[in-house]
C-alpha cells in the first residue's frame, strides 16, 4: 500500500511539474505601444506566446489572455532587432589574440574558413548585444582580407553554436581597398586584388565542370558562391571599390550584398540598377581612411532611392568591440531617416535582407517570439531594454 501511495505521489508530482513547464512556455507581453512591423502599431496591445512561437498579436480589448499566461508589460514592445553585419562571437570583448579570430592573417584569400568553428556563443559581447535586444546576428569573418571566410546567422542565445545556430553559411566575407594591403603583402593594389579575384572565380567555374573532382574546400565554398547558394559580402567603401564590386557582380552573376559604403551616395544610380541591397555603414563609423566621406545621412540617402539597406554593428578595433545597432539606426533617424524606416531596418527589412523574414523581424502569429521590451522610445538613447526573449523563452529581464 504504501508503495503504491508513493507510486501515486510520484506520478501526482511529475504532472505537476510538467504542468509548470507547459505554463512556463505560455506567455501574455502587453506594451502600451506594440510596434509590429506587420501593419499600424498597435496602442494597448498584447502579443500571446506559446511554446516558442508567436500565437496571437492584437489589441488588448480584442484579445484575451488565456488563464495560465504569465503577464508581462512594457511601455514599448518590438521585435527583436537584427544586427545585420558583426563579428561578435569571433572578436571578443577581451580584446586578445586568443579571441580574435575574425580575421586570419596567414593569407589573403581563405573563403574556405567557417564561422561555425570559430563562433562562441557563450562570448560576452554576444550577451552584451542580447540585453540590448538584439536577438539575430548575421556575424563571422570580417573585413580586411580579399577573402577572410565565411559568415553566420545565429540567434544571441544558447551556450553552444549548435543552440544559436539559424544558417551554419550564409555568405562569404570579400574585403576591396586599402586595408587589405594594409594587413597583407599580397595583393596590394587595386589591379592586383581584381586580378587575384577573377581568376579565383574562373578556377571556380572549371572546378564545377568536373565530374568527380577530388575534394576541394576553397573551390567549394567559391562554387556555392557562383550558384548563388550563398552571398557575396563585399565590404567596400570608396566609389571605385564599390563599381570592381558589381563589376564583378556583372561578370560572374553571384549574389552581391555591398556592405560599408561610405561613398554609396556618389555612385547610387549604379547600385540602385543593379538591385544590390547594402548593410548600411555604423551611422557613427569614423569619418577616416577608406569611410572618410562617410555621411550619418546615407540610410536616408538608401531609402530615397529604394534601395534596401540594414543597420550594422560592424567591426572595432578598440574595446568594447561592437556598436549596438539602435543606436546607429537612432543617429540616422536624427539625420533624415523616417522613425519608422529606421525600426523597419532594425527588424522586417534586415530579415528581408537576410532571407529570414519568415521566422523573425516581426511580431506575427507563427513566427518565432523575438520580442524585446523597452521603457521608452527604443531609438532614444536614454532609454532602457527592460526584457528580452528569444523563441519564446526570456534571455534577459536586466534593465540596460
Amino acid at each position: 500500500m504504501k508503495q503504491y501511495l508513493n507510486r501515486i505521489w510520484m506520478t501526482a508530482g511529475l504532472i505537476a511539474l510538467a504542468t509548470v513547464a507547459v505554463q512556463a512556455q505560455t506567455y501574455a507581453v502587453r506594451g502600451e505601444i506594440v510596434y509590429t512591423m506587420d501593419g499600424e502599431p498597435i496602442r494597448d496591445g498584447v502579443v500571446l506566446v506559446k511554446d516558442g512561437k508567436i500565437e496571437r498579436v492584437g489589441a488588448y480589448g480584442r484579445v484575451r489572455i488565456p488563464d495560465g499566461y504569465e503577464v508581462t508589460s512594457a511601455k514599448v514592445v518590438t521585435p527583436g532587432f537584427i544586427d545585420a553585419h558583426s563579428v561578435v562571437g569571433l572578436a571578443g570583448y577581451l580584446n586578445q589574440p586568443h579571441d580574435q579570430d575574425q580575421l586570419d592573417r596567414s593569407s589573403a584569400f581563405q573563403p574556405e574558413l567557417r564561422a561555425l568553428d570559430a563562433y562562441n556563443a557563450r562570448e560576452e559581447l554576444v550577451v552584451f548585444l542580447r540585453e540590448h535586444g538584439v536577438t539575430t546576428l548575421h556575424t563571422g569573418h570580417g573585413p580586411g582580407a580579399l577573402a577572410s571566410g565565411q559568415t553566420m546567422l545565429v540567434k544571441t542565445t544558447g551556450e553552444t553554436v549548435n543552440e544559436a545556430l539559424v544558417d551554419s553559411v550564409w555568405g562569404v566575407a570579400f574585403t576591396l581597398g586599402r586595408s587589405v594591403s594594409g594587413n597583407y603583402t599580397n595583393p596590394g593594389s587595386r589591379s592586383r586584388a581584381m586580378a587575384m579575384l577573377r581568376t579565383e572565380f574562373l578556377k571556380a567555374q572549371e572546378y564545377a565542370k568536373k565530374e568527380n573532382p577530388a575534394r576541394d574546400l576553397r573551390m567549394e565554398i567559391m562554387g556555392d558562391v557562383l550558384a548563388g547558394r550563398v552571398k557575396a559580402v563585399f565590404t567596400v567603401h570608396g566609389a571605385t571599390e564599390i563599381q570592381s564590386a558589381l563589376r564583378l557582380q556583372r561578370e560572374f552573376g553571384f549574389d552581391l550584398v555591398l556592405d560599408g559604403a561610405s561613398e554609396a551616395h556618389l555612385v547610387i544610380d549604379e547600385i540602385k540598377a543593379a538591385r544590390v541591397p547594402v548593410i548600411v555603414h555604423p551611422t557613427m563609423i569614423r569619418p577616416g581612411g577608406e569611410a572618410a566621406n562617410a555621411t550619418m545621412e546615407m540610410a536616408a540617402i538608401l531609402h530615397r532611392n529604394g534601395i534596401p539597406f540594414a543597420f550594422q554593428s560592424g567591426f572595432e578595433g578598440y574595446v568594447p568591440k561592437t556598436r549596438v545597432v539602435q543606436f546607429e539606426a537612432g543617429v540616422a533617424a536624427a539625420n533624415g531617416l523616417p522613425v519608422a524606416a529606421a525600426l523597419r531596418a532594425l527588424t522586417l527589412g534586415g530579415a528581408e535582407l537576410l532571407g529570414i523574414a519568415d521566422r523573425v523581424g516581426s511580431l506575427r502569429a507563427g513566427k518565432d517570439a523575438d520580442i524585446a521590451l523597452f521603457d521608452g522610445d527604443p531609438l532614444e538613447y536614454t532609454t532602457h531594454t527592460v526584457g528580452v526573449m528569444i523563441n519564446g523563452r526570456w534571455v534577459s529581464t536586466a534593465t540596460r
